[in-house]
């Protein structure tokens, strides 16, 4: 039988299927590319001979692909943490689907697999901007906080990997990434062993701090509005900046709004970590998605900036009116 791997390269996909596989090893084809490439199920033509599973990636931007599976005869298995707006029921579908927004795909699996490689779903977890809850986990598998430490920063440069408008962009593909993952039981060993990690984080932290030098081009009490330039560094460095900003301010609301080359923005929407939901609902007005806490739009018009500031204003901050950017 064949089996297929679906999943997003970013930190949460990659350390969902690195515990799956882990504890139930296979030969799989691998289907996966950049943080922003959703619809990745529509790349899987595959029948009654194959076992697909689908990792952190969105039921409702995957639904028609996962319809035509179905048909055809394959089994699947579906694991995600963002928001599903119907719940489809088939005898050969498995579906796990948690969208609270102190979870992520990588803990779901922790949980289905009762801990068998906890600290791969930590490294997820953390990837993922979910420091409560992964050091709630770590606490609880009685690891020290420096070794925690050791987790989360290679889960932000894990993360930080999968975010670019093209594969040109990022260092590593993620399908690489992952068969560079797939051999260390022990994510301690991957870091000691795999010289890519000192270079994703170099690449991270110098990127972080050019984007650290930006004042926002919009504020209001409870929300900022970042921009950044159509350039490599802001590529690379979008989303690990908005989760940065959510972290060092937990009150506020941002968005980071990055140039593209036709004009538009492509946008990270980040709720308040102190009451993280919105972000989807958000996004979806502007023809995007994600989850409560964390949500993007590829594609914003030009002529909708200002639409979509005010609308983050009026979400988190009672309708309060940002300043003009200078």
């Amino acid at each position: 039988m064949r089996t297929i791997d679906v999943f997003n390269g970013d930190a949460d996909g990659l350390c969902a299927l690195q515990q799956l596989r882990l504890a139930q090893p296979a030969e799989a084809e691998l289907v996966t590319g950049r943080k922003r490439e959703i619809d990745l199920l529509s790349r899987v033509v595959a029948g009654p001979d194959a076992r697909v599973t689908v990792l952190d990636l969105s039921l409702d931007r995957n639904r028609a692909a996962l319809d035509r599976l179905l048909a055809a005869g394959a089994s699947v298995r579906y694991i995600d943490h963002h928001r599903a707006s119907a719940r489809p029921v088939h005898p050969r579908l498995e579906l796990h689907i948690e969208a609270a927004p102190d979870t992520c795909t990588s803990l779901i699996v922790d949980r289905l697999l009762g801990g068998r490689a906890a600290r791969w779903a930590l490294v997820g977890a953390y990837g993922d901007n979910l420091a409560a809850a992964a050091d709630a986990r770590a606490q609880a598998l009685g690891l020290p906080a420096a070794r925690a430490a050791q987790l989360a920063e290679l889960g932000t440069a894990l993360n930080y990997n999968a975010y670019g408008d093209s594969d040109a962009d990022l260092a590593i593909h993620p399908r690489a990434l992952f068969l560079r993952l797939r051999p260390y039981a022990d994510p301690f060993e991957f870091i000691a062993r795999e010289p890519i990690v000192a270079m994703l984080i170099a690449h991270r932290r110098a990127d972080l701090a050019r984007a650290a030098a930006l004042e926002p081009a919009a504020s209001c009490a409870h929300c900022a509005v970042f921009e950044l330039p159509d350039a490599l560094w802001a590529r690379r460095v979008q989303g690990t900046f908005a989760h940065q900003l959510a972290r060092a301010a937990p009150q506020r609301a941002h968005a980071v709004l990055r140039l593209r080359a036709d004009g538009g923005y492509a946008v990270s929407l980040r709720a308040p970590l102190a009451r993280p939901s919105g972000a989807d609902a958000l996004a979806r007005r502007f023809g995007g998605g994600g989850r409560a806490g964390a949500a993007g739009i590829d594609a914003l018009p030009a002529g909708r900036r200002a639409e979509l500031v005010a609308a983050l204003c009026a979400m988190w901050d009672g309708g309060a009116a940002p300043p003009a950017p200078a």
